[in-house]
């Protein structure tokens, strides 16, 4: 049974919106934006579902707003999770992310009971990709669910077209030849290094089983999917991402949500607060303009300690000041502690550092990234700040080559997600002074990431294509009044 932090919607359906993210932060985040920009820009009215252990984090992070409501369902127990682990950020091992995904699975029947519970059907259902199940609850309740994505466009047509074509990753992985995906743009060529990580396991890896047996059936069948990202920095790779869907289902490029939501009530629903523990912003405050790496690997998976050692003295060896956030769950599983050095400033916890507000000072030149998308649009989008890319799991191979290679503001680490390669330091002195070089090469980047951060900006502004894609798909169910056809 669903519990509400307000009344459950009252008269019709067809102006609100039921909003279900998965459990993680950088899941959560985009879509509490998708629902501030949906009720302060249409009118709408929103329910976000997610269970009681993540209510806490939902109040805090989203606008106070009495059009968008909580509501909590009750999270599952699993043999394999330990007791009261309800998000992805608090499991004690990546390993147990298959697990996880299982018992988010048997939400299934509270969430159909939530939606029978209500006056009268939602215009739609907006929900996370890995939460599979919605698309059977709203298929049978009639509802049209909308896909969200935490991905570029780029990186989801490559990723569905390979899903279709196992043999092909994992070929071009193995060393077969680059290839091109019919419909992507002259020049645009695959490697075996762009491959995402998920698609090149062997084909009895659990999360790639689950992922082929429980959500990618359903994944076809969306009425819609929604993309944070914009046209300019993606549209290209649309029609091909809708075309591996069923005949008519539309992209919606609505992004960068965080932007689209921006300057909407209080700064209440910002990700992080205004506090700065360890003292990162006066300490920039001392540097010169431009002049600083910041750094930021491993929030989302494991970290040698080879590894750390090697890049940290890259970092000392490349010359440049640099200002390192490590994760306190990486230092520790590690058994690592950073050394002294008179060139930059480590701090070890992932409270510690403000990042956006570290990403926008003028001292920053550059961000030594995992190349998570949402990381990519607060340093392109948000801050105009070219990256090195240095991919960990999942899509982010595809995310360095897009970033590195095809948007050309940023430069790429050699190193393929999931190797477990240690990538020695005088590579990583070498691609940091690539990144913050004052030559051409340079200035190329630092161009062309300031020009993504324009185009970002006109995207979500009054008339810009952000902005109407999300007019046009509540015109759209409005018109409909949100019943599948």
């Amino acid at each position: 049974m669903a519990t509400a932090d307000a009344a459950p919607p009252a008269g019709s359906g067809r102006d609100h919106v039921v909003v279900f993210p998965l459990m993680a932060k950088g899941h959560m985040l985009p879509l509490f934006h998708f629902a501030t920009a949906l009720a302060a820009h249409h009118g709408l009215r929103v329910t976000v579902v997610t269970t009681h252990g993540n209510l806490a984090f939902a109040r805090h992070h989203l606008l106070p707003s009495e059009s968008v409501s909580l509501a909590a369902l009750p999270f599952p127990s699993h043999p394999e999770l330990p007791p009261g682990v309800e998000s992805k950020d608090a499991l004690p091992s990546l390993s147990l992310f298959p697990a996880f995904l299982r018992a988010t699975a048997m939400l299934a029947e509270p969430f159909a009971g939530y939606l029978a519970s209500l006056p009268s059907p939602p215009l739609a259902v907006v929900s996370d990709f890995f939460l599979a199940f919605t698309q059977r609850v709203a298929t049978d309740a009639g509802v049209r669910r909308i896909t969200f994505h935490g991905m570029s466009t780029f990186a989801l047509a490559l990723s569905f077209y390979l899903a279709r074509r196992t043999p092909t990753a994992k070929g071009v992985v193995d060393g077969g030849a680059p290839f091109r995906v019919p419909g992507f743009p002259e020049g645009v060529t695959i490697t075996g290094d762009d491959v995402p990580d998920s698609l090149s396991q062997a084909e009895d890896d659990p999360l790639l089983r689950f992922m082929f047996d429980e959500i990618l059936n359903w994944e076809y069948r969306s009425w819609g999917i929604l993309v944070n990202s914009f046209d300019a920095l993606d549209g290209e790779y649309a029609a091909v991402l809708e075309s591996l869907y069923l005949p008519g289902t539309r992209a919606w490029l609505v992004g960068p949500l965080f932007l689209l939501a921006a300057g909407v009530g209080e700064s209440s629903q910002e990700e992080e607060s205004d506090e700065d523990p360890e003292g990162c912003l006066p300490w920039l405050d001392e540097q010169a303009p431009g002049s600083v790496v910041y750094v930021s690997v491993g929030t989302q998976y494991h970290v040698t300690a080879a590894q750390l050692d090697e890049l940290w003295h890259g970092l000392v060896d490349s010359g440049h000041a640099f200002l390192w956030n490590v994760p306190s769950s990486t230092a520790d599983d590690a058994r690592w502690s950073p050394p002294a050095s008179p060139h930059g400033k480590v701090v070890v916890g992932v409270g510690g550092v403000p990042q956006r507000r570290v990403l926008d000072h003028p001292a920053v030149g550059g961000y030594v990234s995992h190349c998570g998308w949402d990381a990519i649009l607060e340093s392109l989008t948000g801050s105009g700040k070219p990256m090195l890319a240095w991919p960990g799991i999942a899509e982010q191979d595809a995310n360095a080559k897009q970033v590195a290679e095809i948007i050309g503001a940023g430069a790429r680490v050699r190193a393929k997600a999931g190797s477990g390669e240690v990538v020695g330091r005088a590579h990583v002195a070498e691609k940091v002074r690539e990144l913050m070089d004052a030559g051409e090469a340079g200035r190329r980047m630092r161009d062309r990431a300031e020009q993504v951060k324009q185009a970002a900006r006109a995207a979500v502004g009054e008339g810009g294509t952000s902005r109407l894609a999300l007019r046009r798909l509540v015109d759209e169910l409005r018109r409909s009044g949100g019943q599948r056809q």
